[in-house]
């Protein structure tokens, strides 16, 4: 059987079959790097200067043309291995069908070894690194092979519309679990904090006011009923920017004061109740239940910073602040947790000391924990569910996996708990 390399020397055949193996290999490997490589890290690269990575960009942008270079090439490189091994076995060993089946066996086995597994493997390990590199030796080719691309996606269009595909779309977007899995896998590229922020906004629209308000029993209210010097102490003690305001009613808020404006005032001698009562603005209320996005977009509309929360009577439950809903996102913004012990992690005997008045997601955060959240938010109310009454006695109980003894309590409720960390089971 007379091939064209039978004119060839045997050393050039067979330097030619190693070349055609790389080649191969180069083309199955950018194939993999570059339909693995991540957009939004080469887009990431090439504003940073990375010329490669922009052409990678580049050429991704028309997959069709890519694809199409790289296919042809490889197999065109395909079907001539087979040839040119072929004949080099033949002038080697024989005519014969044995070494004509061991040819074809062993050329099988080589293009699957060196050009398709080993450099798939490798292109699919480091995809952003070797696409942004291989680009520059792809794009000439599509220059190369523009005509025999026209004439392909031609037939390639046609058939689709054969076969009545030709409407189809590729969706190009993101859900919410792989923007949220490209956070998670980010650890190369983003510091933990900066991670812990992002996964904090994909949570951000399942939290309402009710999870990052102050209670009401924790809310400091100025009482204008009082006398003006009681007043002035509280403002002059007061660490808040702001305060709500009732008037002998604590259940009724009057106005929002600043506690800025009202300093101001301290040094007429002549001050009466009318001039803070002057400097109040209106409260806002929002009804229990508001998401806190809802709330975050109300704050910014209305370049307000506190709102009060009510239930469906109109009673005060509590109140959030915009500080309270960053504080979700970024963190605490001091290490003051007046509800959790001083250091909030677990003593050396694995046992953690809480308030029950500690706000669960507090603990579920600090301790890693994983306290149910859906009904009660604070731990004496998850206890007091569990309990069904409040306790007369030292007692224990395990919910959400965390052994609780109550240390102390009174009538209205459990005062001081003993956690317990959940052991890992194997």
């Amino acid at each position: 059987m007379d091939t064209f390399f039978d004119a060839w020397p045997l050393w050039t055949q067979a330097a030619l079959v190693i070349f055609l193996l790389a080649l191969s290999g180069l083309f199955s490997m950018a194939e993999t790097s570059m339909l693995a490589s991540n957009r939004h890290r080469l887009r990431a690269m090439a504003k940073n200067g990375h010329a490669g990575a922009a052409l990678a960009e580049r050429l991704l942008s028309r997959i069709e043309s890519l694809l199409s270079v790289l296919l042809i090439s490889n197999n065109l490189i395909n079907t001539i291995l087979p040839i040119l091994v072929t004949s080099l076995a033949l002038h080697l060993f024989g005519q014969s069908g044995l070494v004509l089946s061991l040819a074809t066996l062993g050329v099988a086995l080589l293009i699957i070894i060196f050009s398709e597994i080993t450099p798939k493997v490798i292109g699919a390990a480091f995809p952003e690194k070797i696409a942004s590199h291989v680009g520059w030796f792809i794009l000439p080719l599509t220059y190369i092979l523009k005509p025999a691309l026209w004439l392909i996606n031609k037939l390639v269009t046609g058939l689709l519309w054969l076969f009545r595909l030709n409407n189809l779309q590729r969706n190009t977007t993101m859900s919410r679990e792989e923007l949220r899995s490209m956070v998670l896998e980010s650890n190369q590229f983003a510091s933990n904090h900066h991670r812990s922020i992002l996964l904090n906004l994909f949570n951000l629209e399942n939290i309402l006011v009710d999870d990052v308000m102050t209670p009401r029993s924790k809310i400091e209210v100025l009482d204008l009923s009082r006398p003006i010097d009681e007043v002035m102490q509280q403002l002059e003690t007061c660490y808040h920017n702001k305060l709500p305001v009732c008037n002998g009613d604590a259940e009724r808020i009057i106005g929002i004061l600043s506690v800025k404006k009202a300093l101001s005032l301290l040094g007429n001698t002549e001050l009466v109740h009318e001039d803070f009562i002057a400097l109040l603005s209106e409260p806002y209320f929002i009804p229990s239940g508001t998401p806190v996005l809802q709330q975050m977009q109300f704050f910014q509309d209305n370049q307000q910073r506190l709102s009060l929360v009510v239930d469906e009577y109109g009673e005060v439950l509590g109140l959030v602040t915009f500080e309270d809903i960053v504080e979700e996102l970024i963190g605490e913004f001091t290490t003051s947790f007046s509800n959790l012990s001083n250091e909030p992690c677990w003593l050396e005997d694995n046992t953690y000391l809480a308030s029950g008045t500690a706000h669960l997601r507090d603990l579920n955060r600090l301790l890693g924990l994983n306290l149910p959240l859906s009904g009660p938010r604070t731990l004496n109310g998850l206890i007091l569910e569990q309990l069904e009454e409040i306790p007369d006695h030292d007692v224990s109980i395990k919910v959400g996996g965390v052994i609780m003894e109550i240390i102390q309590f009174d009538d209205h409720g459990v005062k001081t708990v003993r956690l317990y960390k959940p052991q890992l089971t194997s």
